[in-house]
């Protein structure tokens, strides 16, 4: 009893929400009873904007440009998972249109899409990798490129994808050009700075995360601030989050399972095939909020952003128990 407990209890903190998540649940209470109205708002929306370039500036930093390099001697696992990522996951969002327009509402359905269109997470999927025994280094580098291309491509499939889910929602071309100002140039600002503040960047790992959590509060808090005053709760019922939840269920399940049969029929390695896995079936909070601020109205950005947010949570509660898994098979 006392030699299986402690992997249960682990297993039990993995699966309750963490510190962000609780922190996101609150700034949605926050918006719901004390929103940001008036000036308050205004100020709120220029700082938010900085704190988006100064996460964007931060992304471009850490990423090191050994990994990007490393990348190329194992170029069939990151194109399968850019593949996963970019083609898999949209393709899978315009074939379940059904499903979800029989479950959400349009405007949820739209944030389905976007969903499908962002690039993979960069810490849980390195950390669910470890903790499954598999290949680290490949998933540093796969998550790595997924976030690099991600600024470059999510813009343009986003275009494509609201434009085939709906008439008149498709970013326009002012967007794009403030999605380039906004994220790419702080994006591409950090690279070039890296020579010279890589080592402290790469010391301090832990403490800057804060920068891209409270960046995401902020818009989170903003989001809803404006959608509560135009009826998101009205549109957010209960009976909504649950058919959300089970069609995140559905979606993550198809992605996984994709991966996983596709890593094994094209011959990876057990280990290479847990990086797959975490790194293509899996989308980013901390890249797709601050996006979707750049290229959403802010009238629409609190319901566009609540499917990334349930989405998000799920993906972490099915990855541990799955990593769990990988990780007992190596014992």
């Amino acid at each position: 009893m006392t030699v299986s407990s402690p992997p249960r209890f682990a297993l039990l903190r993995r699966l309750t929400p963490d510190f962000f998540t609780s922190a996101l649940m609150l700034a949605m209470v926050a918006a719901t009873f004390w929103p940001a109205a008036g000036e308050t708002a205004r100020v709120l929306g220029h700082v938010t904007t900085v704190a988006i370039g100064a996460l964007f500036f931060l992304h471009g930093a850490k990423l090191s440009g050994a990994a990007v390099k490393a990348g190329f001697t194992h170029w069939r696992l990151h194109l399968l998972v850019l593949a996963c990522t970019f083609v898999m996951f949209p393709l899978l969002g315009l074939l379940l249109k059904p499903l979800a327009l029989s479950l959400l509402t349009p405007e949820l359905y739209l944030g389905i899409l976007f969903l499908c269109a962002l690039p993979s997470t960069l810490q849980s999927s390195i950390a669910f990798t470890a903790l499954a025994r598999g290949n680290v280094a490949a998933a540093v580098c796969a998550a790595s490129a997924s976030n690099f291309i991600g600024i470059f491509l999510t813009p343009v499939l986003v275009g494509a994808l609201l434009m085939h889910g709906a008439a008149g929602q498709a970013s326009s071309l002012d967007a794009i050009i403030s999605f380039a100002q906004l994220l790419l140039l702080p994006f591409v600002a950090g690279q070039f700075a890296r020579r010279w503040i890589g080592p402290w960047v790469d010391r301090h790992k832990n403490t800057l995360r804060y920068v891209d959590q409270s960046s995401i509060l902020l818009v989170v808090y903003g989001a809803f601030s404006e959608a509560v005053g135009q009826g998101l709760w009205q549109k957010l019922t209960p009976g909504t989050l649950v058919n959300l939840a089970l069609f995140s269920c559905v979606l993550l399940a198809l992605a996984m399972g994709a991966t996983i049969l596709v890593s094994r029929r094209l011959g990876f390695s057990r280990e290479d095939q847990i990086a797959i896995v975490f790194c293509g079936s899996k989308k980013s909070m901390a890249s797709g909020v601050p996006m979707a601020k750049v290229l959403f109205a802010t009238s629409s950005l609190g319901v566009l952003i609540v499917p990334l947010m349930v989405f998000h949570q799920i993906q972490l509660m099915v990855c541990a128990v799955l990593a769990q898994h990988y990780g007992k098979r190596f014992d």
